[in-house]
């Protein structure tokens, strides 16, 4: 009813809300934001007591700038998530991931595996140590024996249920098992505990089945069966028992348990023929087809 404005009633108070609020935005922006603080500042002393009736008006302006510069000034405080928005990586995501994939070859899985190949020459130093026939060290070498064995088992199942298959456990797992049977087999064929044809047959069928891989792989993969797996287990249990030096009955059980492993070494071995002559007899078929479509 005087026609004194609004912005002018109560000056000092709409000065002192207005500074407030300016306060209050640069206080919740992150540490470092110098023009949103400059702003609130020059909010409350736009606001000082006794300031004319456009005084409060210019501090609530200027409250509304502190808190707009504290927001804007923060520079490249969201450039990670803009990146990311925009569906590009990151560089420091990029050159992580690059130290990953250059240090995966060092996984479990891979340390296993290198596990079991330092153990086939410390398996073989225990197995001849004092010529052979001493029971302390052959339980030494047992031990090693035993531990490469066990490592088999969980190396391939840990980088299947992982993914931490390489290149590198692709290769170096099964020369770490045939190296370590291998190694077996002769020391205990060369001590005379164990005849030599026993020896040809595993390492035999062990060998002709890696070539029969290699041979029919450009047609498929023959997969583990559960007769090798089984094959496996005995082998490693009868080549575990002639290893130590058992007398009595447990040494005529290890003859047992070895001619059971002889038995399995045979027949998965024929099934692995099998298996690969007709798997090359599909493959071969299947091309044949698509040549014969293909001139069609």
């Amino acid at each position: 009813m005087t026609g004194v404005p609004a912005s002018a009633a109560g000056g000092s108070s709409g000065a002192r809300r207005a500074a407030a609020g300016a306060a209050a935005a640069a206080s919740t922006a992150a540490p470092g934001k110098v023009a949103g603080t400059a702003a609130a500042r020059s909010a409350e002393g736009g606001a000082a007591p006794g300031a004319g009736p456009g005084a409060s008006s210019g501090g609530r302006h200027d409250g509304t700038a502190g808190a707009a510069a504290a927001d804007e000034a923060v520079p490249g405080e969201d450039a990670g998530l803009d990146a990311q928005d925009d569906g590009k990586t990151p560089r420091g995501a990029k050159i992580a991931a690059a130290a990953v994939n250059q240090a995966s070859v060092w996984n479990i899985a891979n340390l296993l595996t290198m596990l079991r190949l330092v153990l086939v020459p410390a398996f073989v130093a225990l197995m001849l140590a004092d010529g052979g026939y001493d029971p302390a060290w052959r339980s030494l070498a047992w031990a090693a024996f035993a531990i490469a064995m066990i490592t088999d088992l969980f190396d391939g199942h840990l980088a299947r249920t992982y993914n931490l298959v390489t290149d590198f456990g692709k290769i170096a797992d099964p020369i770490a098992d045939k190296a370590i049977m291998g190694a077996a087999l002769i020391c205990l064929s060369a001590l005379g505990d164990l005849p030599w044809w026993v020896t040809g047959i595993i390492l035999g069928r062990e060998l002709g089945v890696t070539l029969l891989r290699f041979l029919v792989i450009r047609y498929g993969v023959i997969p583990a069966s559960r007769g090798g797996k089984l094959k496996t287990l005995t082998q490693g249990v009868a080549v575990g028992m002639y290893v130590l030096a058992l007398t009595g009955w447990l040494a005529t059980l290890r003859w047992w348990v070895m001619a059971a492993a002889v038995v399995l070494t045979v027949v998965t071995g024929l099934d692995y023929v099998k298996q690969a002559i007709v798997l090359r007899r599909q493959g071969i078929a299947e091309r044949k087809a698509a040549l014969e479509e293909k001139e069609a």
